[in-house]
């Protein structure tokens, strides 16, 4: 469990976010009844979060790499990209964040984390002209005080998430057109997503699989009333939200205190917030577009003008993603990339160099809007964190499921099925590969120590999950090799199994393969065994047991 959370966990928390949000999206989409039925604010807080990260991942290298810095540019990117009140909202929580955490040698701790709530509270209630109760507002209030008697990062962490989780489930009996609906605050739901991503981060658990886990517990919301996104507010039928820049200095006057009073009287849902750079997000429903536009002319410089109809049918996101979803495995030997292409996965063969770029290259060309990747080595999961963070900052959904092993990947592969949902199809096969117990048998390429002794070099070393359990003196021939595999494999079989996987690396001798064949069929009549040339350069041979 981390106790602060330093840069680069502050980035892992964003992007945590978005795989959580796009987890949520449909759900809280779904529930989407207050301010304005039109079924959008999962899509506005992912898009949000989206620009958050953008806006971290665009920052000066020593921007990203101070806490404090890290969460400042996050809340510019959000409030730059924010979409509808509950994106604005959420820009201003990241704010208060980096209100709290501004001191560049110091990192977030519990008290640090504590601090965040509270101002996060204040700056999202500021951020709205109308506070309401039993919207996201009451969530994140509820948040910051359950965490206000915490002292531990871990702690502050899960108090915070549970506080919003109970508040969350208050909001019906706040908001009657919430009762009426049987829903809870779709904005708060996704407070809540944001809260159990940072859980996870801080309990340093895969936030994805996490996230994916938790939209499978929850079921699709029965709703008495609402239905789709059709007739808009009662009273107003427009959204329009821009950009404000160039407001000139006060001098004894409130530009934009005057501009938020103009809006309030024009409409409702009014939000004027600034990243306290100069930089202004604008939001209001209204009839009169023209004047909520004016207005931002006279107060400074609009741009990035938006406008929405609510009586307008929902369309969906320009995408550039022509089917659902896809697997993609980084490979450093070719019959491995053989033997997995055969399976109807992506495969990305992997050469000295740094790989990130080859992946996300990749996993944009998948064209799917749904992308696991399956890292064929530990050496590789890095890349492939850092591949799948710029891909989700571009709008797709990856999660990385990670694997230690050519033998994990094949087992997660077996259980895909396309006809899942993306997020039960993730869990199914982290699960597979977490199953999977790996061995393998190399030669040393030089003296050293292990855990179970000395090795010269030319010695066979026998790993079982990751560690070296025995060692046989060299040289490496069929015999010594075989005596090998069948010690690491009767370690793997220790704890029971059914399939045996063997892939013979390049330099395996053939007769390698069918004495252990025959030995498993002595020995281990009852496990299944199927042999594979994975071609591997560095092991004589890798196992896997499932």
């Amino acid at each position: 469990m981390l106790r602060s959370l330093d840069a680069p966990a502050v980035r892992r928390w964003a992007v945590a976010c978005v795989q959580s949000l796009d987890a949520h999206r449909d759900a809280i989409d779904r529930i989407n009844v207050f301010p304005v039925a039109d079924g959008d604010t999962g899509s506005n807080l992912l898009h949000t979060m989206r620009a958050a990260l953008d806006g971290l991942l665009r920052a000066p290298a020593r921007t990203r790499s101070v806490a404090g810095a890290a969460l400042t540019a996050l809340a510019r990117g959000a409030l730059a990209g924010a979409r509808g009140n509950s994106g604005v909202i959420v820009s201003q929580v990241l704010r208060g964040f980096a209100d709290a955490v501004t001191d560049p040698a110091v990192e977030c701790d519990g008290p640090a984390l504590r601090a965040a709530l509270a101002a996060a509270a204040r700056r999202a209630e500021a951020a709205v002209a109308e506070p309401v109760a039993g919207t996201m507002l009451s969530v994140i209030a509820a948040a910051a005080s359950a965490a206000r008697d915490a002292e531990e990062l871990g702690e502050v962490a899960a108090a915070a998430a549970a506080g919003a989780a109970s508040a969350l489930a208050d909001t019906p009996r706040q908001l009657a057109v919430l009762a009426d609906a049987g829903v809870v605050d779709a904005g708060g739901r996704g407070v809540v997503v944001l809260l159990e991503a940072l859980v996870a981060v801080v309990n340093e658990q895969p936030a994805a699989l996490v996230a994916a886990a938790r939209a499978r517990e929850m079921p699709a919301p029965e709703l008495s009333m609402y239905t789709a996104r059709e007739s808009g507010s009662d009273q107003f039928a427009y959204e329009v939200m821009y950009l404000l820049e160039d407001v000139p200095a006060a001098d004894g006057g409130d530009p934009v205190g005057r501009l938020r009073d103009t809006l309030v009287g024009l409409g409702d849902c009014v939000s004027v917030v600034g990243d306290g750079t100069g930089l202004w997000t604008v939001h209001v429903h209204c009839n009169d577009v023209g004047a909520a536009i004016e207005v931002g002319v006279e107060t400074g410089r609009p741009r990035q003008i938006r406008v929405a109809r609510f009586a307008d049918a929902p369309t969906a996101e320009s995408s550039r993603f022509v089917r659902d979803r896809a697997v993609v495995v980084p490979v450093r030997a070719a019959e491995l990339a053989d033997l997995l292409a055969g399976e109807g996965v992506t495969v990305v063969p992997v050469d000295r160099g740094d790989p990130t770029f080859g992946l996300v290259s990749a996993i944009t060309a998948t064209g799917a809007a749904h992308v696991t990747v399956l890292p064929a080595e530990s050496a590789l999961v890095e890349a492939a964190d850092e591949a799948s963070i710029r891909a989700v900052a571009a709008g797709q959904d990856v999660v990385v499921v990670p694997c230690a092993s050519p033998v994990q990947v094949l087992a997660a592969v077996a259980v895909h099925d396309p006809r899942r949902r993306a997020g039960d199809d993730v869990v199914a096969m982290a699960e597979a590969a977490a199953a999977t117990r790996r061995g393998e048998v190399t030669v040393a390429a030089e003296a050293g120590i292990t855990w179970v002794g000395a090795c010269a070099a030319g010695d066979v070393l026998g790993f079982a999950d990751g560690e070296v359990v025995l060692i046989e003196p060299g040289p490496a021939e069929v015999d010594v090799l075989d005596r090998a595999a069948c010690g690491v494999l009767e370690r793997l079989l220790g704890t029971g199994g059914e399939l045996v996987t063997v892939l013979l690396g390049a330099d395996a001798p053939e007769p390698l393969a069918d004495e252990l064949a025959d030995y498993l069929r002595r020995e281990h009549p009852a496990a299944e065994v199927v042999v594979y040339h994975g071609g591997q350069p560095d092991a004589v041979v890798i196992l896997g047991v499932e």
